[in-house]
């Protein structure tokens, strides 16, 4: 944010005004930019507005309220007193300087302004454009609500508060970027949620200066946590309203970052990246063994590559049963370059499939798994066994809940790959001593990034193996370091 604006106040004579907005924002010059001037008690009352960000309706009530007043009043020196209680609508505020009136514009509100009041009354009349809630493509759920994050924060916080509708919950917003003015609001329940983590994000968000928040909360998150060119994700994504209801109700902290469809949960640590709302859509038991497989696939799309190919380097590794495990073709080309090319392969198809318009992706499909994959083993570049394993991996990869952590572990797999290559069984194990070390370095908001297993909580293990009934979960994590960690409610007084 501009830590110089302009306090200029608003000018009593709206021609100067008019004036201010035609240099400054460009009235006359943009097409969306426009004033609406009426004449109410032989006095100029002018609206500024911007099309496509406001919604008419109320609008033309509003106007016709105010242009009923020269039919109603005679002459008043209270102009302002009486403009603003016919204004019908449920949200009007006052303000009292030029950059407020030029920001709340921009942000698709409409501005009132009686000549020689200097007081402008801010009517929130926005309408952004936008799509309806409707259920992620990323978080799907068999059972479970189909509602999920838009591009508007206002129906964001909405959506969250429709779960919650404690007198606690608290939405703090402000406004970033000089140019872009993103509205940004923190969630958390106040009683619950950790004040010196409130404190310090919030810190963090004002201390932000740039431009214009384009990529809008990848922008803050990089703001926010100092990533670097550290893979590994340092905070949560959601698209759905119900999972981030959940973070909230256990103390962590949201940031909802105006069009953008994706709330920020903070803390988060490794395996909050491994959740997934099915799981609390299923028994405890079904959902401990989703939990269970799901893991099983993340470790396969980590080690499962690298490990196959250390037998096939040393394959008096395997045991007599498994003796069947390696490639039992021959090929010209290094199995190492194949698993490089087979897997930069689903790295293009998977680019291709983001990019190709969908009546075209069933094609794309075909044509990957039948020409491309068969062929290729026909004409010997590659050995079945690594289409096989390499296709597990990715399946793994897929089935990780987390994008992000997806990414990064695929780059964890090939730095294991080449570890092990050049190594043999002390690479393998020097890469993965190497990858555990980096998780435990990892702080995220001054959260460790292994909890609950670096530092060591038994329960808090436990919970993270078995999914346990809502009912016996009566503490909340202690890794948000809630003030209340008992989850009953508290009894008013």
């Amino acid at each position: 944010m501009s830590k110089t604006q302009n306090k200029l106040p608003i000018p009593e004579s709206l021609s100067e005004v008019e004036s201010y907005m035609k240099n400054r924002i460009g009235l006359e010059d943009s097409f969306d930019l426009g004033v609406r001037k009426l004449k109410i008690l032989k006095k100029n009352v002018h609206f500024y507005y911007v099309n496509g960000l406001c919604d008419t309706s109320p609008i033309v009530q509003i106007v016709k309220e105010l242009v009923g007043i020269n039919n109603s009043e005679k002459l008043s020196l209270q102009l302002q007193s009486i403009v603003e209680n016919r204004i019908v609508h449920q949200s009007v505020e006052q303000v009292k300087t030029m950059d407020e009136v030029v920001d709340q514009v921009l942000s698709g509100l409409i501005v009132v302004l009686v000549e020689g009041e200097g007081i402008g009354l801010v009517v929130d009349v926005r309408s952004y454009p936008g799509r309806q809630p409707q259920e992620p493509d990323t978080e799907k759920v068999v059972r479970g609500s189909r509602d999920g994050f838009v591009e508007n924060i206002i129906v964001n916080t909405a959506l969250t508060r429709r779960r919650i509708r404690d007198e606690r919950l608290r939405f703090e917003i402000m406004k970033v970027g000089e140019r872009s003015k993103t509205d940004i609001a923190l969630g958390y329940i106040k009683d619950v949620a950790n004040p010196d983590l409130i404190k310090v994000i919030k810190k963090e968000l004002e201390a932000i200066e740039i431009d214009g928040l384009a990529m809008a909360d990848k922008t803050v998150e990089e703001f926010l946590v100092k990533q670097g060119y550290n893979p590994f994700p340092l905070v949560r994504y959601t698209e759905r309203a119900d999972v981030a209801a959940t973070h909230l109700l256990e103390g962590h902290v949201l940031i909802y970052v105006d069009t953008s469809p994706s709330v920020i949960i903070t803390p988060t640590t490794y395996f909050h990246h491994l959740q997934h709302a099915e799981e609390y859509r299923q028994s405890p038991g079904v959902g401990t063994l989703v939990r269970w497989i799901r893991f099983l696939g993340v470790a396969a799309s980590l080690i499962l590559l690298p490990l196959w190919y250390l037998f096939v380097q040393n394959p008096d590794l395997l045991p007599e049963a498994l003796s069947f495990i390696g490639p039992n073709d021959k090929s010209n080309i290094p199995v190492l370059l194949q698993i490089f090319m087979a897997d930069i392969g689903i790295e293009f198809l998977r680019l291709a499939a983001i990019h190709t318009p969908t009546p075209l992706s069933t094609a794309m499909g075909l044509i990957a798994a039948v020409l491309i994959g068969q062929i290729a083993i026909d004409v010997g570049l590659f050995v079945p066994e690594v289409i096989l394993y390499v296709a597990l991996a990715a399946i793994g990869t897929y089935a990780t809940p987390s994008y992000e952590l997806s990414m990064a572990n695929k780059i964890g797999r090939l730095f294991l790959l080449i570890t092990t290559a050049a190594f043999h069984v002390p690479g393998f194990v020097i890469g993965m001593t190497a990858w555990i070390l980096l998780l435990a370095g990892i702080r995220s908001l001054n959260t460790p990034y292994l909890w609950p297993f670096l530092p060591f909580a038994p329960k808090a293990c436990m919970q993270i193996l078995v999914r346990r009934a809502v009912p016996g979960s009566t503490i909340r994590p202690s890794i948000v370091h809630a003030r209340n960690r008992q989850r009953q409610p508290a009894k008013n007084g």
